[in-house]
């Protein structure tokens, strides 16, 4: 094994195991204490994090910001990365905000200028587009790193009518047009709710939650796959071909729109109770380019809401 594919293989071993003894690596390498002294040094002042201690129960350890070793990539592959970060540059927080321009400035330096140029011009052709939302998320990583860890935290809320406190066990976080949403377990509801980051207003505390007590999914992506097969009721709705361009670009709609050969189409769905108010809000400005045939329920509350608008203008 060469010098070089040492520091490598050593650089895998450390991070792994975090706590160390050059006694340790050198039995681990075949090689003398002092190699592996000198190979640590090199490592130190290529900027590996590592701290030593004195005395029968000193060693090495890793700080916590632990350097990855080197990984090499094709320049298909280096643009496929700046590619997939391009997807969240007009995100207004994200998780990891300054750690991403930090990693695309270390990244861009290390490649060919050719390939700068082409990842570049790429940029200046492609872009992700989301809208403004002009909505603060400060406490996006917080909330970030509590689904991690698994705790529960009591927030301070403010929903679209009130300001609550409530004790919630987030499941995970996904972004949507532009907005940060957190599902999680509102132990005040004792059921699954979707809060958006913007209106948690202040984290009051975090804590441990025990395991299995409540009925929460393990993952962000089997909540999301639980949502995408609704069963509350049916929807149907006869669309003119203006409406049905318009739910096209509406990501819940457009899994059940059927598009017509001669013009117009059909939602043909299964959609949530919870769903209902929000459809009637969504349809409600069509006008006569959507008609809902089912469910009664969403016909109703539509009239409603119909009513409601009409007293307030025609009074």
């Amino acid at each position: 094994m060469s010098k070089a594919e040492r520091l490598i293989e050593m650089m895998i071993t450390i991070n792994a195991k975090k706590d160390f003894t050059v006694g340790e690596l050198a039995n681990e390498f075949s090689v003398s204490k002092r190699t592996v002294l000198r190979d640590l040094q090199e490592l130190e002042q290529a900027g590996f994090p590592l701290y030593s201690e004195v005395g029968a129960a000193g060693g090495y350890h890793i700080l916590k910001e632990r350097i990855l070793p080197p990984v090499a990539f094709s320049e298909n592959e280096a643009k496929a990365v700046f590619f997939a970060c391009q997807a969240l540059q007009y995100y207004r927080d994200l998780p990891f905000g300054q750690e991403t321009i930090s990693v695309l400035k270390k990244f861009l330096n290390c490649l060919p200028l050719d390939v700068q140029n082409s990842i570049t011009q790429m940029q200046n052709k492609v872009v992700f587009w989301i809208p403004d939302r002009h909505c603060d998320s400060p406490l996006l990583k917080e909330m970030f790193q509590i689904a991690i860890n698994r705790h529960a935290a009591t927030i301070r809320y403010s929903s679209t009518c009130s300001e609550s406190t409530r004790t919630v066990i987030p499941i995970g976080l996904y972004a949507m047009n532009g907005l940060w949403y957190c599902p999680a377990y509102c132990t005040a509801a004792n059921q699954v709710r979707v809060f958006r980051v913007d209106r948690i207003k202040e984290i009051i505390e975090e804590k441990p939650c025990p395991k299995g007590k409540y009925p929460i999914p393990a993952s962000i992506q089997e909540y999301l796959e639980k949502t995408e097969a609704p069963n509350d009721h049916h929807l149907k709705v006869r669309l003119t071909d203006i409406g049905a361009k318009r739910c096209e670009s509406e990501c819940l709609l457009a899994r059940g729109l059927k598009r017509f050969p001669m013009g117009g189409g059909m939602i043909d769905m299964e959609i949530d109770h919870a769903a209902l108010e929000w459809a009637a809000d969504y349809l409600l400005p069509f006008g006569n380019n959507a008609t809902v045939l089912e469910p009664v329920e969403l016909i109703e509350l539509m009239r409603q809401k119909i009513y409601e608008l009409h007293q307030h203008y025609c009074k």
